[in-house]
């Protein structure tokens, strides 16, 4: 079966199209990711709105998106958008014109949405042990999610609204780091013992591609504030000549990663998962398993 998934997020929109074979259990395919840079969190955290030039930009991405979805031939397609959309006065406003324009129905979901969504890959089921607890960190643009999952089942979520876009822009104060980092001390730290981290993300993944890991390895706190620590050492310029960023990664991708390090470093967490999975692809598999069920039945 064939499926593709939207996310519209504060830094950039991507179209995941996927096909799963399923004999037995479920192996998901991606057959093409498209980003497309385009920061609506820009706008929105900042001036409470999206501007009528990203506005244009969107709409003119998804209709381009939607004949491809058109060639690809899916079962089914979603599409989400999330903290900039949400938070722009005039987000209905755009995704009515979406729809009129594209034909596509885009939702605006929730942070506690979000978090629910990019766990449904469910990374944890293969991890190393049932008796490890895994915290699914999300990192985007314009919020944070995080998910404990304890024994295979989610025992608390939460959404923050913080994220790389909004700490460049200077919309992060010192008490949402601080109720953040509570809630991190009281719902995290107490599994210290045996606690990894999963991470997701745009910034997360680049890092991780240049720790030169193989995949389904994990990387050490140490290892991680390492590669951090590296990247810092470069100007923005430098890091888009000399490091090949994208100039829409190379401004975000250090307070992304410091999140991450300051969420590790407060629950005493020292390893963390990359699995290069994201809210596009959670879309996909809630898309599956509502069509599995179909056919089950």
């Amino acid at each position: 079966m064939k499926f593709a998934s939207i996310d519209i997020g504060s830094n950039a929109v991507r179209l995941l199209l996927s096909q799963v074979l399923s004999n037995g259990c479920p192996f998901f395919s991606k057959d093409s990711l498209v980003r497309i840079p385009i920061r609506l969190g820009e706008d929105s955290f900042m001036d409470g709105l999206i501007s009528e030039e990203k506005k244009e930009k969107l709409i003119a991405t998804l209709i381009g998106f939607k004949y491809m979805i058109d060639a690809y031939k899916p079962v089914d397609f979603i599409a989400c958008a999330t903290a900039a959309m949400r938070e722009a006065v005039n987000g209905q406003e755009i995704l009515s014109e979406i729809k009129e324009k594209s034909g596509i129905d885009v939702q605006i979901i929730n942070g506690c949405k979000e978090a629910e969504i990019i766990c449904a890959s469910h990374i944890e089921n293969n991890l190393s042990s049932s008796d490890t607890s895994y915290l699914y960190i999300d990192v985007g643009g314009g919020s944070t999610e995080m998910t404990l999952f304890s024994k295979n089942e989610a025992n608390i979520s939460e959404s923050f609204n913080i994220g790389a876009v909004r700490i460049i822009n200077n919309r992060v104060n010192d008490s949402q780091w601080d109720t953040m980092k509570r809630w991190v001390k009281e719902y995290i730290k107490p599994h210290e013992k045996s606690v990894e981290a999963i991470g997701s993300g745009g910034s997360i993944n680049k890092l991780y591609k240049f720790s030169g890991k193989k995949e389904q390895t994990h990387l050490s706190y140490k290892k991680t504030e390492k590669i951090f620590n590296y990247l810092n050492s470069f100007s923005f310029d430098e890091r888009v000549r000399m490091l090949n960023l994208h100039t829409d990664r190379a401004d975000v991708i250090i307070p992304a990663v410091s999140i991450f390090l300051k969420i590790m470093r407060w629950a005493k967490i020292k390893k963390i998962h990359v699995p290069q999975i994201g809210l596009a692809d959670g879309l996909i598999r809630i898309l599956y398993e509502k069509h599995n069920k179909k056919q089950t039945f």
